[in-house]
């Protein structure tokens, strides 16, 4: 009797963990809404010349359907430009909460990267995919967006 109780107690708590954990696997271009802060970090690779190292913030909208606008202030090796730079671009998440965007700012090669959702959408990871390009960013919401 206590091992037959013992068996349908696991195989309940096995059921309702399996559907928790798809449930949280669910994700959408939707998942990410409203502004998020992002550190970045990363290098710049030249080719037959001296690498240049990168640092800065940003502050990204994700209007929830796919589009985003942004402003960011990056340092290259140590040297600020003044002001924020703007920029805007695209976004798509997948249901395994994996995703790309393309970011475009005015005068600079548009950027591609490979995203993943996390915490509910409330943390995003980022990765630059463009050859010579070896840049991350972390990114907490800092703000939800409201219609």
């Amino acid at each position: 009797m206590r091992s037959r109780i013992f068996m349908m107690l696991l195989a309940i708590a096995v059921v309702a963990s399996s559907a928790s954990a798809a449930q949280a696997g669910r994700c959408g271009s939707s998942t990410i809404r409203g502004t998020y802060a992002f550190t970045i970090h990363g290098t710049i690779l030249v080719p037959n010349g001296p690498s240049l190292l990168l640092d800065g913030v940003a502050k990204t909208t994700y209007d929830g359907s796919g589009n985003l606008t942004q402003v960011d202030a990056v340092a290259t090796n140590g040297v600020m430009a003044p002001g924020w730079r703007p920029g805007a671009g695209t976004y798509f998440v997948s249901a395994d909460c994996t995703g790309f965007q393309t970011i475009v700012i005015p005068g600079m090669p548009d950027l591609h990267l490979r995203i993943i959702v996390a915490q509910s959408g409330n943390t995003i990871h980022q990765v630059v995919v463009d050859p010579g390009i070896a840049t991350t960013a972390e990114g907490e919401r800092v703000t939800v967006r409201e219609d």
